[in-house]
Order: C-alpha cells, then structure tokens, then sequence
C-alpha cells in the first residue's frame, strides 16, 4: 500500500484553495517571485527591508479565536521598523507556518493583513504558508512579515546629527503592540487570571486589551521626515534597548516618566506580576510607542498628539527619572 502527502498531513488541495483566496486579494500573487517596479522620480533611491514576526501574541489570538488583529500587528510592525530610517513602505509578504492549515482562521489573518496594507497604501506582493504536521500544536500557527521601502539617500535618518539638548517627543501606544506577550502571559498563568475578565481600567476584557493591533505611525510622521534626526520604535528591549541604536558614540538620553499617562495596563501588569519598574522599561513600550529625536518643536505642535519626554544629554546610556 503506497502513502500519500495528505496521508502524511500535508493536504495540497486545501493549500491550493487557501493560495487562490490569497491571490484574490491581488491577482499578481501566484508565481514564484513576486515583480515589483521602483518609483521614478528619485535621484540616489536607497531600499530599506526589514523582517519581523508577531511572537507570543499568537498565543493570546489563539486562544480567543480572534485572528484578523495579528494581521495588522505584523504589517504595522514591519511598516514603523523601517520608518526609523525615513523610508516610505513599497510592499509587504508575509510567512505563515501551522501544523495543519485551518483555512478559515488564516482567512482572517490574511485579511488582517491586506486591511493593513490597504490602509498603508503598500503593496501585499506575495507570501509563504507551510503546512508542516507535527511541528506546532493544533490550531497554532507562526507569522512573519517581510517589508521593503524605499528613501532618497539625502534624507536618510540614522542619528549622525543628534546632539546635546535635542529633544525626545513620545508619541501614544495604544497598549503592549507585539512586544512582552511572554512575560504577560507568564503573570496571567501564574495568577490564574482570564482573558474574558472585564477590567474597569481598560474599559474591556483583558483579552481584548491585549489584541489591540500595533499602531502605524507612517502618516502620521513622514510630512516631517526632513526636521527629525532619530526615529526609535519601542519594541522588544523597551527604552534601555532601543534608544540606544539610534545615538552617537558618547551622549545618551534623560526620560521624565512624569511627562505621560503610562497606561493602565501597564501598571496592571507590574502589580499583578509585581515586576521591577526598570524590568517594565526594559520589556514594555509603556505607552510610548514610537521616540522623535529632533530640534524642531513645531512637529509636536502640527501632529497635535504626543509629549515632550525627555532630552539628549552629555552622559552616555538611558537614564529614567
């Protein structure tokens, strides 16, 4: 008796229906490699990529059966990652691994993540999914999204200009975007505690506090890309990780924690985890998600949301205060 694919658990022929959805979403989908063609109009165009996944926040995705979110976390991940660099986003693919293909759950996902690029005004070019049984639990899934864009080499940012007493704008999170799932979800198994459970905090269930999809801060910055001199997308390493990239050799940054509203789920996080407050710093945006270095206030007056948070200082590392 001969053995098959799907015996094995790779079915082709739902691969196949999953792949034709995909390819409704943009009929340029389908080949082996996705073409795209370069704007004109730039005189030293540099091309930016970045590739980042969503992480443990799957978990939380899974187990409340909502999975369209994840989709925008990932494209609006990827989107302010190289955002960081002045670099406007030119298309987006994405990479999607499971056990086995629950076409109706990655319908969602997928078009989480074609509502974000719609949004964005970015290019959904193509993607991978593999079925590889035995490899995850049943019903998960991993996702990964690759991303490209494109800056005109003069107005690249990368930090060279920042000195002493530039000044440092947060711009609002809108809770842990894709970053500290694991310690989250470590503190909600170690206290017992539901994603169904109503917090009067929030407004919300825990759970839906914690799928709040990552914010893009693509429209909201590019008009201005020319008078900032550092970009830093709090993510995974918090303030003490991330700040840093973005510096030269020598000077560091001074952070008010006083100059926002943390925001509510982080203070709930710390007293139910009882977490050191430079542990927060570390693993959480708390409320910040995205740093401008610059010199230039008018940005804060014109984008009219946002705090002035701290300022460039002689003394190397990142103090909080």
């Amino acid at each position: 008796m001969s053995n098959t694919y799907k015996e094995a658990g790779v079915d082709i022929n739902k691969l196949d229906k999953f792949k034709q959805y995909i390819k409704n979403l943009n009929t340029k989908i389908g080949g082996f490699g996705g073409l795209f063609e370069l704007p004109t109009g730039y005189k030293n165009p540099i091309l930016v990529s970045s590739v980042d996944g969503v992480g443990t926040k799957l978990k939380i995705a899974t187990q409340l059966g909502i999975h369209d979110t994840v989709g925008e976390d990932i494209v609006n991940h990827c989107i302010n990652d190289i955002l960081t660099t002045g670099a406007i986003p030119l298309y987006f693919m994405d990479y999607i691994g499971t056990g086995n293909l629950n076409i109706e759950q990655q319908k969602k996902v997928v078009d989480g993540i074609a509502r974000a690029c719609r949004k964005n005004n970015i290019t959904l070019l193509g993607g991978e999914t593999a079925e590889m049984p035995g490899f995850y639990n049943p019903g998960e899934y991993d996702l990964v999204g690759f991303i490209a864009g494109i800056v005109e080499k003069e107005n690249v940012i990368d930090g060279h200009n920042i000195v002493v007493g530039d000044k440092l704008i947060g711009l609002p999170s809108n809770g842990l975007h894709t970053n500290g799932y694991s310690l989250m979800r470590k503190i909600i198994n170690d206290k017992g505690l539901k994603l169904d459970m109503y917090i009067k905090e929030f407004g919300c269930t825990l759970g839906e506090e914690l799928l709040k999809p990552h914010i893009s801060y693509k429209d909201l910055l590019l008009p201005f890309i020319k008078k900032i001199k550092g970009l830093v997308h709090i993510t995974g390493g918090g303030f003490y990780g991330n700040i840093p990239r973005v510096l030269p050799t020598g000077i560091g940054v001074k952070i008010d924690k006083r100059s926002w509203e943390i925001l509510p789920i982080f203070r709930f996080i710390q007293k139910e985890g009882k977490i050191d407050e430079q542990e927060m710093f570390t693993v959480f945006n708390m409320g910040i998600g995205m740093i401008v270095i610059t010199d230039d206030l008018s940005i804060l007056e014109q984008i009219k949301q946002g705090w002035i948070i701290g300022e460039v200082t002689k003394v190397e590392g990142v103090k909080i205060v």
